[in-house]
């Protein structure tokens, strides 16, 4: 693709191209085949509507990926009315999200909250870690003040008495 190619395709589709782009496609299908029942009139309108709805990172029903499965899911219809039956809208779908060259909103999302989830575990890995040192070294100083208790009371004399440091200040 040359430089002047690459200037006059827009790298990013936004709310009202791709709502245009749906529509006339919607439109165009429904007329152009003057012979669907209502049924099939509906269920192009449903799944144009909700295209939309997935580029542009609203889902209702779905996680909100970019896949026939979630469009289904979206439209509230078996993955294979699309597989199958509607596959030009299947087709243009997989075209709109190639031609949008982004991530929908609700992944942008998601990998911020992935990447704060991470930091966050990190510090609380740091933590533990310092916590873990820190009753390592307790648990060396108990010992050692468990043996120096244990030998005093053996040189302490029967009947001896034991005298408490005075703060001389």
């Amino acid at each position: 693709m040359t430089e002047t190619q690459a200037s006059a395709r827009p790298a990013v589709f936004d709310t009202a191209d791709i709502a245009a782009v749906v529509d006339i496609v919607a439109a165009h299908s429904t007329a152009s085949a003057g012979s669907l029942n209502p049924e099939d009139t509906q269920e192009i309108q449903q799944i144009a509507q909700v295209m939309v709805r997935l580029l542009i990172g609203l889902p209702l029903h779905s996680g909100g990926q970019l896949t026939v499965k979630s469009l289904a899911v979206e439209a509230g219809l078996r993955r294979n009315k699309l597989t199958h039956k509607h596959t030009g809208l299947k087709d243009l779908f997989y075209a709109l999200v190639k031609a949008q060259d982004r991530r929908p909103k609700i992944a942008d999302r998601l990998q911020e909250e992935n990447t704060a989830l991470k930091r966050k575990l990190k510090r609380a890995h740091s933590a533990r870690d310092q916590l873990s040192e820190l009753v390592g070294q307790y648990a060396r100083i108990i010992h050692v003040l468990e043996v120096e208790n244990h030998q005093l009371r053996e040189q302490q004399q029967p009947g001896g008495v034991v005298l408490p440091f005075h703060n001389r200040e």
